[in-house]
C-alpha cells in the first residue's frame, strides 16, 4: 500500500519558500563543517537524471581561497562574497560519467554515457548540476542557513584558480551563512499563476 508523502506545516513551507529571502549581508557567526557536510547530504539525495549526480562543490572559507576567488568576481558581488563564512562554487563534472558503475549498477550506463556527442553529455551534466545546486539552496535553508546565489562572475578565471586540470567547471556561486535581516532590500513581486502557467 503506498504511504502518501506528508504536506509540510506552515513553518516549514515558510522557511523554504515564503519568508526566505536572499541575503547579501552577513552575520559575523562561522557555519561549521559539519552543518556543510549535512547540507550535502541532504542535498545529494534529491534526484537527477540516470543519478548522474554531476555537481561538485567547492565550500570555500579561508580568507586564501576568498583571495582566490576574489579577481573573479564582479564590482557588486565583491563585498558581500568576501564577507559572506562560505562562498561555494557549484560546479559541474566533465566525467561524471566515470562515477556511474557506483551510482547506477543496474547497468552500463558509463558506455551508454560515453556514446553520447560531448556537447550532449556536457548539457546533461550542466542541467542536472543546475538543479542539484537548486537542491542545495533547498537543504541550506532547512537547516537554517541563508542564501545568496549569484551570477556576476568570470567562469574562466573560477575555472583557471580552483580547477586547473579542465575536468571541472564552474556553474554559479552560492553565497552561504547567517543572513543579516536588517539588511534585506524589500522583496521584488512575483509572477501570479496565469502569467507563468496554463493547463493543456
Amino acid at each position: 500500500m503506498a504511504v502518501q508523502n506528508p504536506v509540510l506545516d506552515k513553518a516549514a513551507l515558510d522557511a523554504l519558500f515564503q519568508e526566505a529571502r536572499t541575503h547579501n549581508a552577513w552575520l559575523d557567526k562561522p557555519v561549521e563543517d559539519a552543518v556543510l557536510r549535512q547540507l550535502y547530504e541532504l542535498a545529494k539525495m534529491a534526484p537527477t537524471a540516470m543519478n548522474t549526480q554531476p555537481v561538485r562543490l567547492v565550500f570555500v572559507k579561508s580568507r586564501e581561497g576568498k583571495e582566490r576567488l576574489k579577481p573573479a568576481l564582479s564590482p557588486g558581488n565583491v563585498d558581500k562574497t568576501m564577507n559572506a563564512p562560505v562562498t561555494v562554487i557549484v560546479a559541474w563534472d566533465t566525467e561524471f560519467y566515470e562515477k556511474m558503475p557506483k551510482l547506477f549498477p543496474a547497468r552500463d550506463a558509463k558506455t551508454q554515457l560515453l556514446g553520447m556527442p560531448v556537447e550532449a553529455r556536457n548539457k546533461m551534466a550542466l542541467t542536472n548540476g543546475t538543479l542539484q545546486g537548486g537542491y542545495l539552496i533547498l537543504a541550506a535553508r532547512a537547516l537554517g542557513l541563508d542564501c545568496g546565489p549569484m551570477a556576476g562572475f568570470d567562469n574562466a578565471k573560477v575555472d583557471a584558480a580552483f580547477f586547473p586540470d579542465g575536468k571541472w567547471k564552474s556553474n554559479f556561486l552560492l553565497n552561504v551563512g547567517y543572513g543579516d535581516p536588517a539588511k534585506l532590500f524589500p522583496r521584488n513581486p512575483r509572477l501570479d499563476f496565469d502569467e507563468a502557467c496554463r493547463f493543456e
